[in-house]
């Protein structure tokens, strides 16, 4: 089956009961489903994580962070909750689809009919970063200066200061990204819904339903998930909350200060807003997922009444 065949994109697969676009559709509608529920969350974490270093760039204990951070919520909550959250919205379509896009794409590539295997997942990681990076960095810019302003930084403003450096700046932080994406396309979206899978079908007699055993499920992935990304979590926050007219944080300098960080407060320093991680986690994936099975269940039950689908006897 070839994507680059415009008519069998939307012929409806009879392995899934959904075509391509309605899968990919799916996928989209979830992610803003996701995207509207856990900016809050988003938010606070960026700012426990960002006031990690004080007015002099020394390092600061994490209740101290934690503090500030409540602070600037307490002060502005609407403004608070609500920042960073259009770029977010418009980053449905210009993240998502290319990581769907070339995620799902490999994955009926492969044949496997949108059950994403660890080879699209990781396919998918490196090449949509170039694409889902702008509008990350574009969002922790809004935050960055809450401290100092009181408001989020405006979308044109920081366009137009990127466009002095040809755009470059929105850039920064694509080498963490990879490995943040890849780890949330392995664990987040190829390994929930199989561990759904398997706990619906062993607590099914006791009448756990989707909703449920989703909600399990993220909860036994986020811990892992959140582990292996919260550092690099860090290195973003520190390379893309800098100020874009001035000196660019590399890799190795956000590295640096993370390993400092760590040797002042152990791993408290290393994991600040891991509890956070989980829980944003844990509501991001069911959100996600949840909105996604609905519409995929809606577009499924339309092509049954429609005669593009047949089940086959027995099917689930």
């Amino acid at each position: 089956m070839s994507l680059f065949q415009t008519n069998e994109y939307f012929v409806v697969s009879e392995k899934n009961g959904l075509s391509q676009f309605q899968t990919m559709t799916a996928y989209l509608g979830g992610s803003a489903f996701q995207t509207v529920l856990d900016n809050p969350v988003t938010a606070y974490r960026q700012l426990v994580q960002q006031y990690a270093k004080d007015a002099a760039g020394k390092a600061v204990d994490p209740t101290i962070a934690t503090a500030e951070a409540t602070a600037i919520f307490k002060a502005n909550p609407a403004a608070a909750c609500l920042s960073g959250l259009m770029p977010r919205i418009i980053g449905v379509g210009f993240k998502r689809v290319p990581k769907f896009g070339i995620l799902l794409g490999l994955s009926f590539f492969l044949g496997e009919d949108g059950n994403i295997s660890t080879t699209a997942a990781f396919g998918a990681s490196v090449l949509s970063a170039p694409f889902i990076n702008p509008i990350r960095m574009i969002e922790k810019q809004q935050r960055a200066f809450f401290k100092e302003t009181g408001a989020e930084k405006p979308i044109m403003q920081i366009l137009r200061e990127s466009a002095k450096q040809n755009f470059t700046p929105l850039m920064r932080g694509t080498i963490p990204l990879m490995g943040h994406s890849c780890a949330s396309a392995l664990l987040g979206l190829a390994g929930q819904p199989k561990l759904q899978k398997y706990i619906k079908e062993e607590l099914s007699h006791y009448g756990v339903g989707n909703f449920t055993s989703g909600l399990l499920a993220s909860a036994a992935v986020t811990p892992i998930y959140v582990g292996v990304t919260n550092p690099l979590s860090r290195l973003e926050v520190i390379m893309q909350t800098s100020k874009i007219d001035g000196k660019a944080i590399s890799v190795t300098d956000a590295v640096k200060e993370v390993v400092n960080d760590s040797k002042q407060f152990g791993l408290r320093g290393v994991f600040r807003g891991q509890g956070l991680g989980i829980a944003k986690g844990i509501l991001s994936l069911t959100a996600f997922h949840q909105g996604r099975i609905w519409l995929a269940e809606a577009f499924k039950n339309n092509n049954i009444a429609n005669g593009s689908y047949t089940p086959k006897v027995g099917s689930a």
